[in-house]
């Protein structure tokens, strides 16, 4: 029998979505660890830390496929999901590395209904998300018995092709007790203002964490009213995390976090703001 007649059946890869978590490269867990030493293509975001792409196997391929990076044109998002369909229908272990966990703010769940419309296999491998590894780095619990039963995230950057926000600010104002709000440096000033203008109280405690759990980790406080002119003032800039409520105030006791000065030549630096 020809081979035209008994075609090779098709290979079948695997792409892993990986979070790498918030910044330390020590917060990856396990199984994300061992998918990225296992990988053969590592498709990789600009906010992973470098020092986990060490642990790559050295024949790997190191994709960089970031956004949003003023040193780097950045890349569609079809071109990112075609290159982990095509690479996985090669054969490929794929590992797709996201900066904190691939399911928050961080398009995973696109990728993954991608793969899943190709008949790709796909796995995820969820990350420590920012949104509660940063504040905590910070001295500050997203929760605590006392003062905060309920919490939300947040997105303060939205996809700009969308006629109108999705993100109901008249509710969230008063609905819970601890705000996390990540990709907002750019939009403050409007967000703290929706915030005030439906009914959150303007001396609220906020803070806002630039390079979180990493060497160069910078810490504002203020409160709600205050906190754009502050991180103004010091001239904060992305990735930076902000958190509203009143377990700020639990980080004059329980800040713990001093960069390794070995790692980074920064420590934690905080301006205080009433």
């Amino acid at each position: 029998m020809s081979r035209a007649n008994n075609p090779e059946p098709q290979l079948s890869g695997l792409v892993s979505l990986v979070g790498a978590g918030p910044g330390d490269p020590e917060l990856i867990t396990m199984k994300g660890l061992r998918r990225l030493r296992e990988a053969e293509l590592v498709a990789c975001d600009r906010l992973v830390n470098p020092v986990l792409l060490r642990e790559c196997h050295p024949r790997a391929e190191l994709i960089y496929v970031g956004k949003h990076d003023p040193h780097r044109p950045s890349c569609p998002q079809e071109r990112i999901n075609d290159l982990l369909i095509e690479s996985a229908r090669a054969g490929k272990r794929v590992v797709r590395l996201k900066g904190g966990d691939p399911l928050v703010f961080g398009r995973g769940a696109e990728e993954a209904l991608a793969l899943s419309e190709a008949e790709v296999a796909f796995e995820i491998v969820p990350g420590i998300s920012s949104a509660v590894a940063v504040p905590a780095y910070a001295g500050i619990p997203v929760t605590h018995r006392g003062l905060a039963s309920s919490m939300a995230i947040v997105t303060g950057h939205e996809d700009p092709g969308k006629e109108a926000t999705s993100v109901d600010w008249q509710a969230l104002a008063t609905a819970v007790d601890t705000l996390v709000i990540l990709m907002g440096v750019g939009r403050l000033d409007s967000i703290v203002a929706e915030l005030v203008r439906h009914g959150r109280d303007p001396s609220t405690p906020a803070a806002m964490i630039r390079w979180g759990t990493t060497g160069d980790q910078q810490t504002v406080v203020a409160t709600v009213a205050t906190i754009a002119a502050e991180v103004e003032r010091v001239g904060f800039e992305a990735p930076a995390t902000l958190v509203i409520g009143e377990v700020v105030r639990l980080r004059t006791k329980l800040a713990w976090f001093v960069p390794d000065l070995q790692a980074s030549p920064g420590r934690e630096n905080e301006v205080e703001a009433t």
